[in-house]
């Protein structure tokens, strides 16, 4: 059984610093979802769906997009349109991000002069933090015994 992520695990597989993660925590960006922190000496426990948010908002952050920017964008996808962030296009023009939901709506995006663009897939994300978990602890992988249905690295920790 998972019992999660502690909060130096995720922040190392995540590839943000532990104060980035707890600020992100209590400013409700992503909340852990196994356990919250509860008072002096409690420690919060993260899901693999959060570790998958949690690298999406760096991705984000590291494509150039403003942490209030981010905000919006979480909000907007998971309560309008009730999106998985985690497997979201998104098209980066500078400060702005545009979704993106069929090859036709690029093109559009591009005929109508929007500029240079910077595709930024999402959907990459579960890989690059199945490699991270694989590689901060890789005694405790065993790849070829995962179910299909979870990515191997979020049934070990």
């Amino acid at each position: 059984m998972n019992d999660g992520y502690s909060g130096k695990s995720t922040a190392e597989i995540v590839g943000i610093s532990y104060r980035q993660l707890d600020y992100w925590a209590r400013t409700d960006l992503i909340r852990p979802s196994l356990a919250d922190a509860a008072g002096s000496g409690s420690r919060r426990r993260y899901s693999y769906r959060n570790l998958l948010e949690l690298k999406v908002v760096k991705n984000l952050l590291d494509s150039g997009i403003r942490l209030e920017q981010v905000r919006e964008v979480f909000a907007y996808l998971q309560d309008e349109l009730g999106e998985d962030v985690t497997t979201a296009n998104l098209v980066v023009n500078g400060s702005q991000a545009v979704l993106v939901r069929s090859g036709a709506e690029i093109v559009d995006l591009l005929q109508n002069g929007q500029g240079v663009l910077n595709i930024l897939p999402l959907s990459g994300v579960i890989e690059e933090l199945d490699e991270a978990i694989v590689d901060l602890f890789p005694e405790s992988q065993d790849v070829t015994t995962a179910p299909m249905s979870q990515p191997a690295a979020a049934q070990s920790l």
